[in-house]
């Protein structure tokens, strides 16, 4: 114990020594000359730190920009051309307050007076104005990066919905959810987190809806991280999610601005970061996992059947190859007799137990999606599937594997394609090899136990406080409205509500469909008449 409290304190010392005297604890000098002196020192004399200084009324006047984060044209044209049309002033006019006034064309104009408020507006894109006498400077708006632009999302596909997705641009992903959710009431909570990024973080929740529980939960959690750096939203999800040792995930990510607003309605919180085109949204459930954005905009039954066909597709995808491992092991009684006959012809020449040809199949086909998702686009899929196909055959004909056993994996690797998430995807495809040996050791009986300790695992989890699988445990039927089944979207009245604790009320009455009664009918046609 003590040894850590040294160990400790002498890490606090080396940080303090480290970090010398902050920004922020000196303040903004009279002369001009002597600030720019001061940022040149600071940034090493950077080939993209621009300054360009002027001379109004026997004051020096001193710009300082980023190239490259800034519009050079917004400058030239909002800044420096004013003052060069006008080298003096008139009579008894404050230098720094004409700026402000009259001088500055830019919509947005900010006083500072410390130099961390400098720091931070320059590398944020903007101008700084630094007047000769004055221990203040003027920050102007002048963004204009180069960005990416609103593309059609690569990850999470739709066939009916919205084409458009998140970029890494922050201001544009607000914007982006902003103008699908036309209300006063969707909240938006700036921060910095990154003692060297400063990556600009943005929460969003609509007031009146989302849990202020959680709300405040997740502020907490987030000025809590205490790291250099945040390049992107994959690192926030890990400073704050619930349990850290789980292969599940407990926060949520998408890049689709309709699923992220259409989780903000449910009362949800959304965590937007600079520089990832990911949003993350939380709390999150199990079940959620499971649906796709095309639930929502089809038919009822035609979703929830196809939502089954993705549960018992993640099912196949975790206990395919434990399965046949476990059968021809342990139970071929259980095993058809036609089958069983046909199976054990084709494993005769196989030197490998069951459990080693389902490993090498399964790594080597690890090894050929890894190596398809890193390869470039135009020859990443043919390898895959070239491999696949060569390396497949191949192995049946040298006699390694079993054309069954190529079939097993084959399957697998397809449903497992089926779930729509990839962080829920990557968790069944790493406990796979769990029950895999489980299933060699002690065949269904181990499959079983595995199973059972992945359900109480499930079951032992929270995002941020709300258990990770509700409603389905504990279990509440009248909850059960859309989870593994759709209801129609007139029945869907009310927000779950182990997440929402505000306004309940999603759908109003009578919504429901119907043909006009025969008396409208009626008097219908007597009109015409």
């Amino acid at each position: 114990m003590l040894k850590n409290k040294q160990k400790k304190r002498q890490n606090d010392n080396y940080r303090q020594k480290q970090d010398p005297l902050k920004p922020e604890e000196l303040p903004i000098l009279r002369d001009c000359k002597e600030n720019i002196d001061r940022i040149k020192g600071e940034t090493g004399n950077s080939g993209d730190v621009v300054i360009r200084e002027i001379t109004v009324s026997g004051h020096k006047v001193a710009f300082l920009y980023i190239d490259g984060l800034t519009d050079s044209k917004m400058i030239s044209d909002f800044l420096l051309e004013p003052f060069m049309e006008k080298e003096s002033l008139p009579p008894q006019q404050d230098l720094f307050q004409y700026i402000i006034d009259k001088a500055v064309a830019l919509g947005s104009i900010q006083t500072i007076d410390s130099w961390n408020q400098i720091y931070d507006s320059i590398f944020s894109g903007n101008t700084i104005i630094f007047v000769d006498g004055y221990t203040k400077a003027i920050s102007g708006e002048t963004k204009g990066w180069e960005k990416r632009s609103i593309t059609e999302p690569t990850t999470q596909l739709s066939i009916r919905g919205p084409k458009d997705s998140f970029t890494e641009t922050l201001r544009t992903n607000t914007a982006l959810i902003r103008r699908r959710i036309k209300s006063p009431n969707l909240r938006l909570d700036s921060m910095k987190i990154g003692s060297v990024t400063q990556t600009d973080i943005a929460i969003m929740y609509i007031k009146g809806i989302a849990n202020e529980k959680i709300v405040e939960e997740i502020k907490k959690r987030l000025k809590r991280i205490d790291i250099d750096g945040i390049i992107a939203s994959g690192y926030i999800e890990q400073l704050i999610e619930d349990q850290s040792w789980t292969t599940f995930p407990t926060t949520f990510h998408t890049e689709r601005p309709d699923v992220v607003c259409s989780q903000l309605l449910e009362g949800r919180v959304a965590i937007v970061v600079d520089g990832t085109p990911f949003v993350l949204t939380a709390p999150a459930i199990f079940v959620q996992f499971f649906q796709a954005p095309d639930d929502y905009y089809s038919r009822f039954d035609i979703s929830t059947g196809i939502r089954l066909l993705r549960i018992i597709a993640f099912l196949i995808a975790l206990i395919g190859p434990a399965t046949y491992i476990a059968a021809t092991t342990f139970h071929q009684e259980m095993i058809p007799t036609t089958m069983a006959i046909a199976i054990a012809a084709q494993r005769e020449n196989v030197p490998f137990p069951a459990f080693i040809e389902a490993l090498i199949m399964e790594i080597t086909f690890e090894i050929l999606r890894e190596a398809g998702l890193r390869l470039p686009r135009a020859v990443g899929q043919a390898v895959s599937i070239v491999g696949a196909l060569v390396i497949g055959q191949a192995a049946v004909q040298a006699g390694f594997v079993s054309p069954v056993m190529v079939i097993v994996v084959s399957i697998t690797a397809i449903a497992n394609f089926s779930t729509p998430i990839f962080a829920m995807a990557i968790a069944a495809r790493l406990l796979r090899f769990v029950l895999m040996g489980l299933a060699t050791m002690l065949g269904f009986y181990g499959m079983m136990l595995g199973l059972m300790f992945m359900a109480i695992h499930l079951c032992s989890l929270r995002s941020f406080g709300i258990p990770y699988m509700m409603p389905i445990a504990p279990f509440n039927i009248k909850n059960q409205q859309d989870t593994i089944v759709r209801f129609p979207l007139w029945a869907l009245k009310n927000r779950p509500p182990f997440i929402s604790k505000g306004n309940m009320m999603r759908t109003g009455s009578n919504q429901k469909p119907a043909p006009p009664s025969p008396d409208k009918g009626k008097s219908h046609k007597g009109d015409e008449s």
